[in-house]
């Protein structure tokens, strides 16, 4: 793997989650309507939906709003058209982003996404513009208690079937494959570990160093309005950000 961490992107995401918990299990909601929609209400015949799940949880939506939405999508959700929409394009500074959307309406999301990047010195770009500068990767990060094996740690996630593992200060931070992510995830909560997220994510094969403070604050506003978005599911890029600004 390269030495991007993704786990000071999820940390700042879960930063900004505490603030607005009710925005984020919305979002929740919806892949889980799609999930329902794709396979069914049962978790135990639906992999895509037991995903989802898994995600819910490590962003601690509480049972009850999970088993909620399941019976919501079942149900009088399924009059809802909704379609996941990836869109791609470029941040000030030549920075990559990728932008992958559920939405009910087509033509509100693509304008709201092209007001963001315009607005904040970028321009939103044809699909495949910029995707073959990421790569598709599960990615399950566990949190790293004092005493743990580094070692052990390894061994299990490989023998479950990850392709790597990287530890951080105070994370494990576990990849695979898309294809292998649910089958590595349950091998591991079989063996009782649990996650800070888990999620299959877009990673980006190098990343861009951007030096313009004003270049940074474009960057960073166009990425919040971004994730300000009720129809944004996750935003991914490639700029080395300043810790400080992800923290924030």
């Amino acid at each position: 793997m390269s030495g991007h961490s993704k786990w000071h992107n999820i940390q700042a995401k879960k930063g900004k989650a505490d603030a607005k918990r009710g925005a984020i299990f919305t979002k929740i909601g919806r892949e889980i309507a799609i999930a329902v929609r794709e396979g069914g209400a049962n978790p135990e015949s639906n992999g895509k939906l037991r995903d989802v799940i898994a995600k819910a949880k490590a962003n601690n939506m509480p049972n009850d709003n999970i088993q909620r939405s399941i019976k919501k999508a079942s149900g009088e959700m399924g009059d809802v058209n909704y379609e996941q929409i990836t869109y791609e394009g470029y941040a000030p500074g030549g920075v990559a982003v990728i932008v992958d959307t559920i939405t009910d309406n087509r033509n509100r999301t693509v304008s709201d996404v092209r007001h963001c990047f315009a607005k904040n010195g970028g321009n939103l770009g044809n699909a495949g513009s910029v995707s073959f500068m990421f790569d598709e990767k599960g990615v399950l990060v566990v949190e790293r208690t004092p005493g743990s094996d580094e070692d052990e740690m390894m061994m299990m996630a490989l023998d479950a079937g990850a392709e790597d593992m990287k530890a951080e200060e105070d994370v494990y931070e576990i990849y695979t494959s898309p294809a292998d992510f649910s089958a590595v995830r349950e091998a591991l909560e079989g063996q009782g570990l649990t996650f800070l997220s888990a999620e299959v994510n877009k990673i980006p094969q190098n990343t861009v160093s951007v030096d313009d403070p004003d270049t940074l604050k474009n960057i960073q506003k166009l990425l919040d309005m971004l994730d300000d978005n009720d129809d944004v599911q996750n935003v991914y890029h490639n700029a080395e950000l300043p810790e400080e600004d992800d923290e924030e």
